[in-house]
């Protein structure tokens, strides 16, 4: 990890096979700044231990009993968009890949990767970056080539470009969707990341020029 990132890593595994947490607790504690922070089996667990123990990333599985790893991503991404999430998965479908994306995800890695890889995966995406398997990277780029920068935004983020357009605060955006200013100032910062947009001023015209008619 560069000069920006955490000293110490908090870490919050996600999987509903307690063998498999205990291997990854093993596999990351080994690493100095890394610091497992909870470990969940499911989603309620997940989002009630993300509330209490503010993990900077979240090691998630895609197929987990009840809620689904995509869709708790997207819960994630709604409710702590400060919180990063990697996604770990036996599937190397590209349809659960470009979903994790849609649905919030930093990135994607399989769990028959390399300790190393898997390391390194937490480490990009703690830096701000995206991190894929190899080859499945490669894929997704090729199949979300012709998609706009709009269309590569999430359900949430879509809803608060929309608020945008229409004048609304982050104070009124968070009223609206039950949300904390702070995290709605969070969602503000990744469309401008996402977008490539720096000033706030710049935001509210793309959001204007690109406003849904219909919602």
């Amino acid at each position: 990890m560069n000069d920006t990132s955490f000293a110490i890593a908090r870490l919050l595994l996600v999987d509903d096979h307690p063998l498999v947490r205990d291997g990854l607790r093993a596999r990351l504690e080994a690493v100095r700044h890394f610091k497992v922070v909870g470990e969940a089996g499911n989603a309620q667990e997940a989002l009630t231990l993300a509330a209490s123990e503010t993990p900077h990333l979240v090691l998630m599985d895609v197929g987990m009993n009840g809620m689904n790893g995509i869709a708790l991503a997207g819960l994630f991404h709604e409710r702590f968009p400060a919180i990063r999430v990697l996604m770990l998965s036996m599937h190397d479908n590209l349809e659960y890949v470009t979903q994790a994306v849609r649905a919030g995800a930093s990135g994607y890695v399989l769990k028959d990767s390399p300790a190393t890889e898997i390391i390194q995966a937490i480490g990009a995406v703690l830096d701000g970056k995206t991190f894929f398997s190899a080859g499945l990277g490669a894929r997704l780029i090729q199949a979300t080539a012709t998609q706009s920068p709009v269309e590569r935004l999430t359900p949430r983020e879509r809803d608060i470009l929309d608020a945008l357009a229409e004048g609304l605060s982050s104070k009124q955006i968070a009223q609206r969707n039950d949300l904390s200013v702070r995290t709605v100032e969070t969602h503000r910062l990744n469309l401008k990341r996402k977008l490539d947009i720096e000033g706030q001023a710049e935001l509210i015209k793309f959001a204007v020029e690109n406003r849904r008619t219909q919602r």
